[in-house]
């Protein structure tokens, strides 16, 4: 899943499952979180928040790690990515929650 989420993603992303559960942090701009619109689906941290950022070479676990770590300075993430998948999610969730049409019995 690692490889596939950086490439959709195309930035830095750091994975803890020690603070909130298992939670994956992809890194914006600080700007962006300002018209953030789906905090129903994928929270963006922003100012006064603290996050621990794992050493580079940390990149497995136990503990937190970079999935994807820094190619270079300001290697960050597109929110556009991060909307499509967060929408991507949302579409899906709904799917699964509503009922398919009923078929019926084969005799």
């Amino acid at each position: 899943m690692a490889p596939a989420l950086g490439e959709s993603l195309g930035g830095s992303i750091i994975y803890d499952r020690r603070a909130t559960g298992e939670t994956y942090y992809a890194l914006i701009q600080p700007h962006a979180g300002l018209v953030w619109a789906y905090e129903d689906m994928a929270t963006c941290l922003g100012q006064g928040v603290y996050l621990g950022v794992p050493r580079l070479e940390r990149q497995q676990p136990p503990g937190t790690y970079w999935v994807i770590p820094p190619r270079y300075e300001g290697d960050l993430c597109a929110p556009r990515s991060i909307i499509a998948l967060v929408q991507s999610g949302r579409a899906r969730q709904h799917a699964d929650s509503v009922p398919g049409p009923a078929s019926d019995p084969v005799t």
